[in-house]
């Protein structure tokens, strides 16, 4: 009989798939497409925790070219029986039901509570978390408004997607180069759903790998695949991020 806590489950954050030039993103789309693989038929899940893509806008007929393959790993994966979940990430500037529908994943669009061999998680990007981030919150409201996405879907692909990319470079400038003040915003995030119950919290959005001890919980940040890919691995009431290659 297979043990409950014998089921792993896999986290990746950040992948920005396009960002950079078309070497290098060959290079990252073969790493990940090797990790994906690598879990086929595994007892396992895989949470993606935002930004698979360095921008990502959904028309009803037409999604954006490049990087097959990751879609295709992707479907394999759920035919093999291996369920993903995709929590959305501030590139992510719309999803309809692709991922849905042809691929098997289920999206959620905020951060949730899970349960994960008993194990009590809040997991989500993280943006609009950090407390004194006002104008990205009000920013996220107006990008994830549907009569704005609506409207937005009327512009031709490719000149659309060019608006999207420029988008998401100041998007992740704006990150990157934000002062959050002296107190880290996504810890101070973290500590309150540790407190509202929650043993792991598990984080992307900033970019930079965390494994914080708070109270009874722990916050984990995934880090990003932009400087080294890695991975998220939770199995037998351990959690550990592990360099990928």
């Amino acid at each position: 009989m297979t043990s409950e806590l014998s089921k792993a489950y896999y986290f990746i954050s950040d992948i920005h798939l396009g960002l950079e030039g078309a070497e290098r993103e060959k290079k990252k789309e073969s790493s990940l497409v090797k990790l994906l693989y690598s879990l086929k038929n595994k007892d396992c899940e895989l949470f993606i925790v935002g930004d698979l893509y360095d921008f990502w806008f959904e028309y009803r007929r037409v999604y954006q070219k490049g990087f097959y393959r990751t879609l295709t790993a992707l479907n394999d994966l759920v035919i093999s029986g291996v369920k993903i979940h995709y929590l959305i990430g501030n590139h992510d500037f719309m999803h309809r039901d692709f991922f849905e529908n042809e691929i098997g994943v289920e999206l959620y669009d905020d951060g949730g509570f899970f349960t994960l061999n008993g194990t009590k998680f809040f997991i989500a990007h993280g943006d609009g978390l950090v407390q004194n981030d006002l104008g990205y919150r009000i920013l996220k409201k107006v990008l994830r408004n549907k009569f704005v996405q609506e409207l937005y879907s009327w512009l031709h692909p490719d000149i659309g997607i060019k608006i999207a990319s420029g988008t998401s470079k100041s998007s992740r400038e704006y990150t990157t180069g934000k002062d959050y003040g002296e107190a880290d915003g996504l810890l101070s995030a973290a500590q309150q759903k540790i407190e509202e119950g929650a043993e792991y919290v598990i984080f992307g959005h900033l970019h930079q790998r965390q494994n914080i001890k708070y109270k009874n919980g722990r916050y984990i940040n995934l880090g990003s695949w932009l400087e080294k890919p890695c991975y998220g691995i939770f199995h037998e009431n351990n959690f550990q991020i592990v360099d990928w290659e």
